[in-house]
């Protein structure tokens, strides 16, 4: 062989007598490009391969769906330095997304942990603090939206309830507001909440 094949090198030998080889190597998954172009988009500039697989696999796979820090050959804990060093920072919020055992320390040390929950480890789910139900990597950046919209969400109820009980308290001490008032106030306000909410209900399904 001219060049040394990126994989896994297994001889095969008949009765004793060598045969030749096989390479065993990971295939890239179908959607691994358009999920991160759609990480991108969510402004996540910053992303990573860590790989305990060999650094030249790691390296290729990563050009691949236009990732260009790639490190391999990584043990657990060399994954769970590089978080460390990664959190250092005050303004760096880090995820990280596996589905090994090898990446459970990870998982539970990084801000954001998300597990492969299709094939992934039991050590990998019980670390996670997301655990998605399939192995298709595009789930990550629906998982990201949804913890968006969940949050402005949770906001705009705490806005919402918090503002009419404010007004309404004011109008009583003017000795504006009614019983009525008060129960909107109360009642209403809180069911107009709940209809807020359904609101992600909408989302998931379009």
């Amino acid at each position: 062989m001219d060049e040394r094949p990126e994989g896994t090198i297994v001889a095969l030998a008949c009765n004793g007598i060598y045969q030749g080889v096989a390479v065993l190597s990971d295939a890239l998954r179908p959607d691994a490009a358009s999920a991160i172009a759609r990480l991108r988009s969510l402004g996540m500039e910053k992303i990573q391969v860590l790989s305990g697989d060999k650094q030249e696999i790691v390296r290729t796979f990563a050009a691949q769906v236009g990732i260009t820090e790639a490190f391999g050959d990584l043990l657990p804990e060399d994954k769970l330095r590089h978080i460390e060093e990664l959190k250092h920072s005050p303004k760096v919020h880090a995820a990280f997304v596996g589905d090994g055992m090898n990446d459970a320390p990870a998982l539970a040390l990084s801000d954001v942990g998300l597990a492969m929950g299709g094939l992934g480890s039991d050590a990998a789910i019980e670390s996670a603090d997301v655990v998605l139900q399939t192995d298709s990597l595009s789930r990550i950046a629906d998982a990201i939206r949804m913890g968006r919209r969940t949050r402005r969400v949770v906001w705009e109820n705490v806005v919402l309830a918090l503002g009419t009980k404010l007004l309404v308290l004011l109008l009583g001490f003017c000795g504006v507001a009614t019983l009525w008032e008060a129960v909107f106030a109360d009642v209403g306000v809180a069911l107009l909440a709940v209809l807020n909410t359904m609101k992600l209900r909408i989302h998931h399904e379009d």
